[in-house]
């Protein structure tokens, strides 16, 4: 892939992390051709920067010497300070933002907005801080900049003057969610807790959407609950002990409906960390977590569409495998040693695997003995030709698999009786004009969309 090209900057990625793939997350992070090493000790820090110059070495790839840093205890880093003590802002960017003009238009207004939405984790609700701003980037009103915009303008400027150093994430620490709801926007932090106190790894906040903001505050609050466990659910779920979430509204002391009879924001909470516990604190008399007792949670439930595959489907696979010329010159193969790109054989199952999916010959028995436990299952419920499609390509693979979905659900009873019309409305019925002579038209009636 020649440089210049649409994809020349993916196909480089993908290059890279091909060949650092056992590095990446684990002792270097890298962006392009711009990489970062990072070690707990200097004599580690030696041992993981000479493999990584190594491994560029073996694949003909090379770093400028006046271009690298090594041994730092601090580097910038795609716009961000990278240290032991955390994570700050760039200098130079934030003395831009302080410094950025008043915008005189729509457009001014986007640039700022969008070079500062750069550094939003380091702003405590910030998108609370940039609703008057971008109630004027509104469609079809005029753009006035007046003492309300800029009042704003200024305390979003002084916010990044103020923007603490963001810790970074420890899963063996104490984490604390603290959560909070306006009637604009949803606003959270994320910290942890250690021997010199409580330290924030991230903010984060977001803008209330237009149905959202007709909540009640007993509604609003549970939202602004649910929404940051969504957001940082990869790092909870990573901690090796339950995490605290601290609210400090006192309209939780009471939220009305029960549990399968008010579907709101609270009511799912619990389905998102059945395997994490989490103890919420309130600064009120009453906990929050003796509210969620008190309106009847139960422990979640969980439904996945598994297929089980028996043991004389999967010897009628590899039987069927063995007669298939292609997948059996591949099998040949695969026993003398020699490897053939993305396919695998897993000697326990007795399956060839490719990308991971096991192979499916072309044998239509099969294929839909397959596709009727996607689709007919009860918990399936008979999903459409893309949904289908999703999942058995999660798992399987068989040439021409498109097509034998689309007419497998064309062909099926349950989905013809279940799918919605979607044609125009019928026209009025009108009377035929009544002949004059017998024989001079003949009329007949089509009944259609009758139940199979």
């Amino acid at each position: 892939m020649p440089f210049g090209l649409t994809n020349a900057p993916a196909s480089f990625q993908n290059l890279v992390n091909d060949i650092f793939a056992d590095f990446l997350d684990v002792l270097f992070v890298v962006y392009l051709d711009d990489i970062m090493v990072f070690s707990s000790s200097e004599e580690e820090h030696v041992k993981h920067v000479t493999s990584v110059l190594q491994r560029l070495g073996e694949n003909n790839l090379f770093a400028k010497a006046s271009k690298c840093v090594f041994d730092a205890s601090s580097v910038e880093y795609l716009g961000y300070v990278f240290s032991s003590e955390g994570l700050k802002m760039d200098s130079s960017k934030v003395d831009q933002i302080v410094n950025w003009p008043q915008p005189k238009n729509i457009k001014a207004l986007q640039s700022f907005l969008g070079f500062a939405n750069f550094y939003h984790c380091f702003i405590k609700n910030h998108s609370e801080k940039i609703t008057a701003l971008t109630s004027l980037l509104k469609k079809d009103s005029p753009f006035i900049f007046n003492e309300e915009a800029l009042s704003k303008l200024q305390v979003l400027k002084e916010a990044f003057t103020t923007a603490p150093i963001l810790s970074h994430f420890n899963p063996s620490l104490p984490t604390i969610v603290e959560t909070d709801a306006s009637d604009y926007a949803l606003g959270s932090v994320l910290s942890k807790v250690n021997d010199s106190g409580k330290h924030p790894i991230s903010f984060d906040s977001c803008k209330l959407l237009p149905a959202e903001l007709n909540y009640e505050i007993h509604d609003k609050e549970p939202l602004g609950i649910v929404w940051p466990l969504k957001c940082w659910r990869a790092f909870l779920l990573s901690l090796s002990n339950s995490f605290e979430v601290l609210t400090d509204h006192s309209s939780l002391h009471y939220r009305p409906g029960r549990l399968a009879t008010l579907p709101d924001a609270l009511s799912c909470w619990d389905n998102m960390y059945p395997e994490r516990g989490v103890k919420f604190i309130s600064n009120n008399p009453q906990s929050f977590h003796q509210i969620i007792k008190q309106d009847g949670i139960q422990e979640s439930r969980f439904f996945s569409i598994e297929v089980e595959i028996s043991s004389d489907l999967v010897d009628k696979i590899h039987r069927q495998v063995w007669q298939d010329k292609e997948y059996k010159e591949i099998l040949k193969q695969l026993a003398r040693g020699e490897s053939v790109p993305d396919y695998y054989f897993e000697p326990q199952a007795k399956l060839l695997l490719y990308k991971d999916r096991v192979i499916i010959p072309s044998n239509e028995e099969l294929q839909l003995n397959i596709l009727q436990k996607h689709h007919d299952s009860p918990l399936a419920g008979n999903p459409a030709q893309e949904k289908t499609l999703k999942l058995i390509k999660k798992d399987f693979y068989w040439a021409s698999m498109n097509q034998l979905i689309k007419d497998y659900g064309s062909s099926c009873q349950q989905c013809s009786r279940n799918k919605n019309i979607h044609h125009k409305k019928f026209g009025l019925l009108k009377p035929l004009s009544i002949p004059s002579v017998p024989w001079n038209s003949l009329s007949m009636d089509f009944i259609t969309q009758l139940p199979l």
